[in-house]
């Protein structure tokens, strides 16, 4: 099921409940919600009053873990410990709200002196571990390329087969802003793994830093992009994940932009 779906990035350190309905005065149909910042500190007491109070809205979610200070292949063996927590809780709280995935970062490798074919097998290992308590809530996992200028676990090509093997419950999500500044042929990628790709984060940068742009604001090639998803008759969600503080209006013109040139051609 294709969807334009919004992050609440775009919202960070607001209430969750007051993001949700603000984004909805903008047109949101899916929401993609972001569970990091103070308001989500007592999570753990809160899920179940959240989630009823999420359940009611006439939107349906997405759930994206803390994305801070987490890091499922840290050399750190307690932070490794706590990261698989984060995203422990982050699968129950998305079986409550019947969310469509939860979004896992496998990792990132900070200092060249570490060994990255280590980290990927720890990102494997968590994955695998993850698969064990997603599939019998029904829930599916969005496994995401992340880091850049040298913290990325994987190159192009071993990204596609990284979830070779893997339980089908856990497919791909790619983040176009990742991919542009780690030099990766997006097309290509998309093409690649489209019989696992569960969703999109789209946003654009200026091919130095991650700016979460607004799509058409940075440097990213948007007609391939778009040709490659047409042609190939991509089907997947497309997040509009921007950074804090773009105008909300940016979400409605990007919605309305991928609805013109994608999802009406489909």
């Amino acid at each position: 099921m294709t969807s334009v779906t919004y992050s609440d990035l775009v919202l960070l350190n607001k209430d969750m409940i007051e993001n949700v309905q603000q984004l909805i005065e903008y047109g949101a149909d899916k929401i993609e919600l972001m569970m990091d910042g103070d308001k989500w500190d007592e999570m753990d007491r809160l899920f179940e009053p959240v989630a009823a109070q999420l359940n009611k809205l006439p939107v349906s979610f997405s759930i994206h873990p803390p994305a801070w200070d987490i890091n499922l292949t840290s050399e750190n063996k307690a932070i490794r410990e706590a990261s698989f927590h984060e995203y422990r809780k982050a699968i129950e709280f998305a079986a409550m709200i019947d969310a469509s995935h939860v979004v896992i970062h496998p990792g990132f490798c900070f200092s060249p002196v570490f060994d990255k074919r280590l980290a990927q097998r720890r990102a494997k290992e968590s994955i695998i571990r993850l698969c064990e308590i997603a599939r019998p809530l029904g829930v599916n996992l969005a496994v995401e390329n992340v880091g850049y200028s040298g913290t990325a676990l994987f190159t192009q090509e071993e990204f596609i087969h990284f979830l070779d093997g893997i339980d089908e419950i856990a497919g791909y999500l790619i983040d176009v802003g990742h991919a542009q500044l780690d030099g990766w042929d997006v097309p290509s990628v998309l093409v690649s793994v489209k019989d696992r790709l569960m969703a999109l984060h789209l946003h654009d940068n200026m091919a130095e830093v991650d700016d979460h742009l607004p799509i058409g604001a940075g440097k990213m090639d948007w007609q391939k992009i778009l040709d490659t998803i047409r042609d190939h008759q991509i089907q997947c969600d497309y997040i509009l994940e921007y950074a804090p503080g773009t105008a909300l209006e940016a979400l409605r013109t990007g919605k309305e932009f991928l609805q013109q040139s994608v999802l009406i051609s489909q």
